[in-house]
């Protein structure tokens, strides 16, 4: 079984992976590998804050790994919160703070398009490849759903009519932003 460094602590976002990767792959969290590190994510693309994160275990822990950074992206409110989604209410806030948030920055608001995006850097080697996914929707009037985890109450998929929280895990998963992405990380890695 090979074995990769997922750069995350998020055990959402972990369970996910591991799902979607099934058993091919021994995904380890960073805590697996003793990094408590606070990884800075100081840029402004999500493109960006996925490879600082890659980079910053493979050149301080040596592992093979990969790392994601997922924006919500607003039409109606300039792209908001993008790169600042798991922190758009601030500085120690909360992902239920987060969904209040945009919630009332949209009350009000007719145009609701949104999309999900992540970015996953990989480095196996001295080799960085990125793959991105994508899912559009809009947002909900309301909070629907108990699953998920983050915007998932308030993200109405396209093309389910559904918010990804009122969805099972298999079904987000076939659909979702980090579904896409982590599926074409999986397609690459079944050529190494």
């Amino acid at each position: 079984m090979n074995k990769l460094v997922f750069a995350t602590n998020n055990l959402h976002k972990l369970a996910e992976v591991r799902r979607i990767l099934g058993e091919s792959f021994n995904v380890l969290s960073l805590s697996d590998i003793g990094c408590h590190d606070d990884i800075p994510e100081t840029a402004d693309t999500l493109e960006g804050n996925a490879l600082i994160k890659a980079r910053w275990v493979k050149e301080k822990y040596g592992f093979d790994c990969f790392a994601d950074d997922t924006g919500l992206m607003v039409d109606a409110l300039g792209g908001e919160p993008g790169v600042y989604s798991a922190r758009y209410a601030g500085p120690g806030c909360t992902p239920d703070d987060n969904v209040e948030l945009l919630l009332r920055k949209m009350e009000g608001v007719g145009d609701r398009h949104a999309s999900f995006r992540t970015v996953i850097a990989l480095i196996i080697g001295d080799k960085t490849t990125t793959f991105t996914g994508q899912a559009d929707g809009t947002i909900a009037l309301a909070r629907d759903g108990q699953a998920g985890f983050g915007y998932d109450p308030i993200f109405i998929s396209a093309e389910t009519g559904k918010t990804f929280a009122s969805m099972t895990a298999d079904e987000k998963n076939a659909i979702s932003h980090r579904g896409r992405a982590v599926g074409k990380l999986c397609d690459y890695l079944r050529t190494l």
